[in-house]
């Protein structure tokens, strides 16, 4: 990482919620007022960097932080189209790290009972890097020199998840291969068809599921044991589900 603007590090999230802060790799050039004629072409060249986001993007014209709660994914078949994210798919692209994501299985046709939530994560439990797009909002009521008046969010990217991920659920997040990094993060990547032909899951074949604890429905828990495998609920059993 060539620069951190990670204040203080995040704590250890194992049930992340929309609006909740994540961490964010991107490349960006140095500030103008940073970038002075005596600074050598190196130090004016972009720079990765990680920073704290908000999950949820809020587009730059959105009257205020709301509509983020409702922006936490974008789908990589339309997320160079739609007004809210084509800005940011163009060059404000950046990786989301994480551990691994939940999804949840319905129970079987004729059958009651909660959702069945599921880990899905590497087979080592490895990094995953899944692929986003990052938006700056200005809040007005606040001094534009004043650092707290520019939020930071980020929504994840979405493709249709395989065969074998695709019974727990049609979708799943989009996983950059490390080869594709650089590339992915370049700001000065704004060719559409070339940034598109990114967006190949290239890791989704190689993860792995397993069963764990409804308690991951309720975003009051949070611990490691909500990643462990556990035994599946069954038809009929109570339980709270969320999706």
């Amino acid at each position: 990482m060539q620069r951190d603007r990670v204040d203080e590090p995040l704590k250890p999230d194992y049930n992340v919620a929309p609006t909740k802060p994540v961490y964010a790799v991107m490349t960006r050039k140095p500030r103008s007022d940073t970038a002075k004629s005596d600074k050598s072409e190196d130090d004016a060249a972009p720079r990765r960097e990680l920073r704290v986001v908000r999950w949820g993007l809020v587009p730059s014209w959105a009257k205020d932080l709301s509509i983020g709660s409702r922006m936490i994914n974008a789908r990589a078949e339309t997320v160079n189209e739609k007004p809210a994210f084509r800005k940011a798919f163009a060059s404000r692209r950046c990786l989301l790290p994480a551990d691994g994501y939940y999804e949840w299985q319905p129970p079987a046709a004729g059958t009651k009972g909660p959702k069945q939530p599921y880990f899905i994560c590497r087979p080592d439990h490895g990094v995953l890097a899944f692929a986003g797009i990052y938006e700056l909002w200005r809040d007005r009521s606040i001094a534009a020199d004043d650092p707290a008046a520019w939020l930071w969010t980020a929504a994840v990217i979405t493709t249709t998840a395989p065969d074998e991920l695709g019974e727990i659920h049609d979708r799943m997040p989009m996983v950059i291969d490390r080869a594709s990094w650089a590339d992915w993060l370049d700001p000065a990547n704004t060719d559409t068809a070339d940034v598109r032909a990114l967006l190949a899951p290239a890791a989704s074949s190689g993860l792995i599921s397993y069963p764990v604890s409804v308690a991951v429905n309720s975003v009051r828990n949070n611990g490691p044991e909500l990643v462990r495998e556990a035994e599946p609920v069954s038809p009929g059993s109570g339980g709270r589900s969320d999706a």
